[in-house]
């Protein structure tokens, strides 16, 4: 079971604590209160985390070599209130050797049909598709 708890700091800050007590500031994104990341943004990063957390661990798992695994997520959303998400996009990046294209496929294919609770949550409103690039270790990122 997941807990976690948000407590309200000051104006429109606040501060969500996960079970582990481990914490995040949340806040809208005007100058008076920008200090934390938009809760909006902060389901995209839930997901990409997710995953990215499957992909490593099931290459891992593989015995292959990572350098970095980088997961890049944009979201769209309706352009009314109260602006829920249509359609997800992440595009991961993985470095290592001896890594192929069909491992990082078959990676990103089980983590979102298989593990990632975030994206098994999200999948039934949220269109989410995603693309990646494998690199060979020593390689540019950009």
């Amino acid at each position: 079971m997941g807990i976690a708890t948000v407590t309200w700091v000051q104006k429109f800050q606040f501060v969500g604590t996960d079970s582990t007590k481990h914490s995040v500031v949340v806040s809208t994104p005007d100058d008076e209160n920008g200090v934390g990341m938009k809760p909006s943004e902060l389901l995209l990063i839930s997901l990409a985390s997710c995953t990215a957390y499957d992909v490593v661990n099931i290459l891992q798992k593989k015995r292959k070599l990572l350098s970095s695994v980088r997961v890049d997520v944009e979201g769209q959303q309706q352009e009314t209130a109260p602006w829920p998400f249509t359609h997800i996009h992440l595009h991961y990046v993985v470095v290592g050797s001896d890594i192929t294209a069909r491992d990082v496929d078959k990676a990103i294919h089980l983590s979102h049909e298989k593990y990632c609770s975030v994206s098994a949550t999200l999948r039934a409103s949220v269109e989410i598709t995603h693309d990646y690039d494998v690199r060979e270790a020593g390689e540019q990122t950009g």
